[in-house]
């Protein structure tokens, strides 16, 4: 024997949004906007532009995120041809077992390894357009 539901039709009133705003533009005013909108959605930079222009941009993760593409593949580059994961990674288990002996080597690799961080950081935050502090 088959049964069947009922059909519910009581479903509970849901709020109506408002309707969308549509704003016609230009392909210039368009691109403007954009532009000025430095990756942010446009609808974010423009209810902060029209509601609270006087505080800080919204921190939102943009559509492109990237402003250097040149500089996101310089540290690409460095990070394919460095082997200071692997080399930490080795230090931190020599460490943790109490076996690290800090002789000149060790501590010219560690130098190292801390240089091409420190220029990782600096390339990703150039690349990223992030100001770098010195």
């Amino acid at each position: 024997m088959l049964l069947i539901a009922p059909f519910v039709t009581d479903m509970p009133d849901r709020p109506k949004r408002p309707a969308p705003l549509s704003l016609r533009l230009t392909p210039e005013d368009r691109e403007r906007l954009e532009n000025a909108a430095a990756g942010m959605s446009l609808g974010s930079y423009i209810r902060w532009r029209v509601f609270d222009p006087a505080s800080p941009p919204p921190r939102h993760r943009g559509k492109f995120p990237v402003k250097d593409h040149a500089a996101l593949s310089a540290l690409l580059g460095k990070l394919g041809a460095s082997l200071a994961a692997s080399n930490l990674n080795q230090l931190a288990k020599a460490a943790n077992s109490g076996s690290l002996v800090l002789d000149p080597d060790i501590e010219a690799e560690l130098r190292q390894a801390l240089s091409d961080i420190a220029d990782m950081r600096r390339l990703l935050l150039e690349a990223l357009g992030l100001e770098v502090a010195p």
